[in-house]
């Protein structure tokens, strides 16, 4: 019997975004529901006829969706909150619609849910709000409709679905309390995903994939004991359907034992990220005789072709325990992009070392034919040949000038001098800031118009002087604007720029760039990371132009923004040849130029963003400092320890959660931060206050990502909110993040609303 194969998920926005792009008609009225759906269908037809056709056995469905998984399996459960249920909507995708991006209109005006990033990933979910166990049943035939679906078409899918602990652990309450280990609660959450498996059975499925990657993380008191009792519960109701347990992103040596107890028809172990403990907790414990190990050996989370050796090696080591293995992807595709075809742009030779989520179905295929193989029949295949002279030759060559500068530093080249407490007092007499200053994250709304330019001088239709004379004007516009409504310290508003980390990479060496490798960050936002493909240097000052001519045409402060080096690194496709520390290091030289260069043109306040610092911490708590934050914290002092005390510097960070590494935060020693505070309800401060955080903050007060606009009272409110926790000289009045993806018409209003409401605070004050 042949190896099966298992895809845990797929990309659902299209090659071409074609899911963005509907959507957004649908949000603007371009377009109908109906449109949508139809678009919806063909882009699942065709990702299921790939896999079809790339001879995959296990092809997922329910891995699509309109705007996150967790969000849908909260309608599933119908963890809907009642201020949402008010708006009465006839279609359950604009509730759907009004719980992720918020809602203002005829119906009513509510914000959004919480939203914070996947795990260690650059995606975002939608945080569930759990009011009580009394509502939850089965509410929607999603699930069910996508499966038949697929069957109409000639494809037995293996349906998809955030398993309950997962979904359990990800929920919060209304004031973002804990509620998992409510019996209650667990009891109906199991009801309903048993009512899911009874459905299943009925309607053919073969295998059902309840997808828990909240298992590798560090156990708290009670979570065995949860996970036990909600999946006795739920595989008693099987009857004819095999369960998959999946997990991925890490490992599950500790809890390992209890799932391959429970019986479950089979486990989806990650062999690229826990890989180690992974497998000594098969070797350990052994493998249930009816369970099926889905070796997870296909890379989710990166671009690199697969090395088939290592996957080999990996797929025996399981059957040195258990003759029932398959090989997977170690987690959904959706972390990939699409396709490298009509990526014409890289030449051919280099293209060849990238797999993206097409290519790594034909990856997945050749493992399992070769690793059903006889030793023989392996050193005859001209597919693993191909694969090893990838490996076995040189990509890239070292750059001896970067590598000479790395060698080169010392302990004093990670801090800066004096101390932060004596540098803000020198700051506030020189930058004469107000109490509670205003400002914004950066970016400005990038229009059509905009967009369009920069599409014209990349296809060489305008000058480069025409191209700079229509962003000269854009950024005066967004001065004047900026200055009528009465912001503090002003922004350029980034119109030159495509993305915070692809416009770095295209002025830094040692990158490679795609056409079209777009992947989904959340909803229809979509990012298109560059590739790490050398060593980097700073190849020409990347902002110092647009900056000296942004402060030269006001008297305000104007702020200098930059992206950091671990939030470059974090949101492009690393290199996998060196060491995730070694790249940063070399990132935060080429910064650290960049920074250094905008002090010297007279730029007082700089920003550098880490949104993504947060990001990649690993999961497990013992790993934080070694593996991360001992040399993260760091190559974020190395970029600006070279400064005048009398340089601000600032940092940005976004959709995470804070609390746990508030303190390694300070300890960036940056002068002020910026955060996403809006959408997890201000709870951050409770966290700022206990650390007695001594880096100045601006707790986003609006959540930019909602179309909504907030009142001058509802900000007004939050800032008073904030400084119930916070020192008020320590206190910044911004947005909570970037405003690059809202409109003028959204935009202005609210940041008016926002200065407006900091000068009211202000006067009651300063009375």
């Amino acid at each position: 019997m042949s190896t099966l194969t298992s895809v845990s998920g797929f990309p659902r926005i299209g090659q071409n975004r074609e899911l963005k792009k509907i959507i957004e008609g649908y949000w603007k009225g371009a377009n109908d529901l109906a449109a949508v759906k139809a678009t919806a269908a063909e882009l699942r037809a065709k990702h299921w006829k790939l896999q079809q056709n790339a001879g995959i056995d296990l092809i997922p469905s329910n891995d699509f969706s309109y705007f996150d998984q967790l969000l849908d399996t909260a309608i599933l459960l119908n963890v809907i909150p009642k201020r949402y249920e008010r708006l009465a909507f006839e279609n359950q995708e604009d509730t759907l619609f009004s719980m992720a991006r918020g809602y203002q209109g005829d119906k009513g005006d509510v914000t959004a849910l919480p939203m914070k990033k996947w795990f260690t990933t650059n995606y975002h979910y939608i945080v569930p709000e759990l009011e009580s166990s009394e509502g939850i049943k089965l509410n929607s035939t999603k699930p069910f409709d996508e499966f038949n679906e697929a069957k109409a078409l000639g494809v037995l899918t293996k349906p998809v679905l955030i398993g309950p602990y997962t979904f359990l652990k990800l929920a919060r309450g209304a004031n973002a309390q804990k509620l998992e280990y409510d019996k209650g609660l667990v009891n109906a959450v199991a009801a309903v995903y048993a009512e899911v498996l009874g459905k299943f059975n009925e309607l053919g499925a073969q295998w059902l994939q309840l997808d828990e990657p909240y298992l590798v993380l560090d156990k708290e008191p009670g979570d065995v004991e949860l996970f036990k009792s909600l999946y006795t519960k739920i595989l008693a109701a099987k009857a004819g359907v095999k369960v998959l347990l999946n997990t991925y992103f890490g490992h599950i040596a500790d809890i390992y034992e209890t799932v391959n107890l429970l019986g479950f028809d089979g486990i989806g172990l990650d062999l690229n990220e826990g890989r180690e403990e992974n497998l000594e907790a098969v070797s350990k414990y052994g493998v249930a005789s009816e369970t099926t190990i889905f070796a997870g050996v296909i890379n989710g989370r990166n671009i690199w072709r697969n090395n088939y050796a290592t996957s080999l090696g990996l797929v025996d080591a399981i059957k040195q325990v258990t003759a029932n293995v398959a090989v997977s992807t170690a987690s959904s595709l959706l972390h990939v992009p699409f396709s490298t075809e009509g990526e014409t742009g890289i030449p051919a030779e280099d293209l060849k070392h990238f797999a993206f989520a097409v290519e790594k179905l034909d990856e997945l295929k050749e493992v399992a034919v070769l690793a059903d193989a006889t030793e023989d029949e392996k050193k005859a295949s001209a597919a693993l040949a191909a694969n090893q002279a990838l490996f076995d030759g040189t990509r890239v060559a070292a750059d001896p000038a970067v590598a000479e500068r790395v060698a080169g530093l010392t302990a004093d080249d990670f801090v800066r001098q004096p101390a932060r407490e004596e540098r803000q007092k020198l700051q506030r007499e020189a930058l004469g800031l107000p109490l509670l200053p205003t400002t914004t994250i950066g970016s400005f709304p990038q229009s059509k118009e905009v967009r369009a330019e920069r599409a014209k001088l990349r296809k060489g239709e305008i000058t480069k002087e025409a191209y700079d004379e229509f962003i000269k004007a854009q950024i005066d516009a967004c001065i004047k604007h900026q200055e009528e409504i009465g912001l503090d310290v002003l922004v350029h508003g980034e119109f030159e720029r495509n993305d915070m980390v692809e416009y770095f990479g295209q002025n830094l060496n040692g990158f490679l760039f795609t056409k079209n490798a777009w992947v989904q960050s959340y909803g229809t936002r979509c990012v298109k990371p560059p590739i790490v493909w050398g060593d980097v240097s700073r190849a020409k000052p990347i902002t110092v132009e647009w900056s000296a001519y942004a402060q030269s045409r006001t008297e305000h402060v104007m702020k200098g923004m930059l992206t950091g080096p671990v939030t470059i690194l974090n949101w492009s496709w690393p290199r996998e040849d060196i060491t995730h520390e070694e790249q940063t290091k070399q990132l935060a030289l080429a910064i650290r130029d960049e920074v250094l260069d905008l002090e010297a043109a007279g730029i007082k306040v700089i920003q550098i963003d880490e949104a993504a610092l947060r990001e990649k911490l690993p999961l497990r708590k013992s790993d934080w400092h070694v593996k991360y934050l001992d040399w993260a914290v760091p190559a974020f002092r190395l970029v600006h320890s070279a400064v005048k005390p009398t340089t601000q510097i600032h940092t940005h960070m976004c959709y995470s959660e804070f609390n746990d590494i508030i303190r390694d935060i300070d300890a960036m020693d940056a002068d002020v931060i910026s955060f996403e505070a809006s959408r997890g309800d201000l709870v951050v401060l409770d966290a700022i206050h206990d650390a007695h955080f001594e880096t100045e903050a601006g707790p986003g007060v609006y959540d930019i990502h909602s179309p909504r606009i907030p009142s001058e009272q509802e900000i007004e409110d939050r800032i008073y909110e904030i400084l119930k926790k916070m020192n008020v000289e320590k206190v910044w009045i911004n947005p909570d993040c970037g405003l690059k993806t809202r409109g003028n018409a959204e935009t202005w209003p609210s940041l008016e609303h926002l200065v407006a409401a900091a000068k009211a605070v202000r006067a009651k004050l300063e009375k």
